[in-house]
């Protein structure tokens, strides 16, 4: 099964894994086609960003090296953890995950376990969503995820129940950071040690 994902991925299909907070829906972030069909299936507004996930922060530096120095610091700050952190895209990478803001990029370096770990670590990055109709419900177990994914999905991996809250947002782009969206771990919290490490 792992590796009918991996190829699935490289080859740009869907795939359902699981992630440290919920399920979710990914596929290669390396071109702009399997992201559009990826949106469609999810009926979402290629306009909305999506987030690049990684194995570790040093692949997502391999990926965008302009995430090293200060924003690298935040990376260190709270990853591999359940957040989904916008960081300054200056050289304007992964224009079709970006949305409307293509010198914004959302990255995540999640704590995966079991066959979804191996997955990423095989592919080296993908681009992930919630497994989830646009506007629905956050998935905590397979049986949640809508089954017209499941059945549009190349593969499918049942990870259990997860905890079903997705990933904290944390926007670094401005002056001052914020909290674009709480979630599964606490963002004041978070934006303390981030200003610790600095």
């Amino acid at each position: 099964m792992i590796d009918e994902a991996v190829g699935a991925i490289r080859a740009g299909m869907p795939v359902i894994l699981a992630a440290d907070t919920v399920y979710g829906l990914v596929t290669s972030p390396f071109t702009d086609g399997p992201v559009r069909r990826l949106n469609a299936l999810k009926r979402r507004d290629e306009l909305q960003p999506s987030a690049l996930m990684a194995p570790n922060v040093d692949v997502l530096f391999e990926l965008v090296p302009e995430l090293r120095g200060q924003p690298g610091n935040v990376c260190r700050a709270l990853l591999p953890g359940p957040y989904t952190l916008v960081l300054p895209n200056p050289a304007c990478r992964f224009r079709w995950l970006t949305g409307a803001k293509p010198d914004a990029l959302g990255v995540r370096v999640p704590i995966l376990r079991g066959d979804s770990a191996l997955i990423l670590d095989a592919v080296g990055a993908v681009v992930a969503t919630s497994a989830n109709l646009h506007g629905g419900a956050d998935p905590s177990t397979l049986d949640e995820v809508p089954q017209e994914l499941r059945d549009a999905a190349a593969v499918v991996i049942d990870g259990g129940e997860l905890p079903g809250t997705p990933s904290t947002v944390l926007d670094f782009t401005g002056g001052e950071p914020r909290v674009l969206r709480e979630g599964a771990a606490d963002g004041a919290e978070a934006l303390v040690r981030v200003a610790r490490s600095s």
